[in-house]
């Protein structure tokens, strides 16, 4: 685990919004156990981000667009708030989930709105890659 790595307490609220965060992304970022889903994985890795969990952010990124490691966030980044709007399975082992991620750094508010894509493998779902600033569906 990286040095700077923020440790959440389990009985809190989850980064990614969701619940208690050892009953919600917890279970993946601090274990090994899978996600279920697409959406799923896409919080945990939100929550590994929040967390500066990088080795969680290389263990769930498909080897074949991985990189070989992850920089250090930037000094007082910090993460808002995850709103995912969409989770669509887009055939048996792929899926998308699109999601807007606010952060805030050196007073300027910022937001990351990305389509992102997961391929299934092995029972395990990996992040793959994604779109920024999609358009639209429809």
């Amino acid at each position: 685990m990286p040095a700077q790595a923020k440790h959440a307490d389990p009985a809190s609220r989850c980064p990614c919004g969701g619940s208690v965060y050892d009953r919600c992304c917890g279970r993946y970022v601090d274990t090994a156990l899978p996600a279920p889903d697409a959406e799923a994985l896409m919080r945990s890795r939100y929550s590994a981000f929040v967390l500066d969990r990088r080795e969680h952010l290389l263990a769930t990124w498909h080897p074949s667009t991985r990189p070989a490691a992850i920089e250090t966030p930037e000094p007082g980044l910090r993460w808002l708030g995850l709103e995912v709007r969409r989770h669509r399975l887009t055939g048996p082992d792929a899926a998308e989930v699109e999601f807007v991620a606010r952060s805030k750094m050196a007073g300027r508010a910022h937001r990351l709105h990305e389509r992102s894509r997961f391929v299934l493998e092995d029972g395990r779902w990996f992040y793959l890659d994604g779109e920024l600033d999609p358009p639209s569906p429809g």
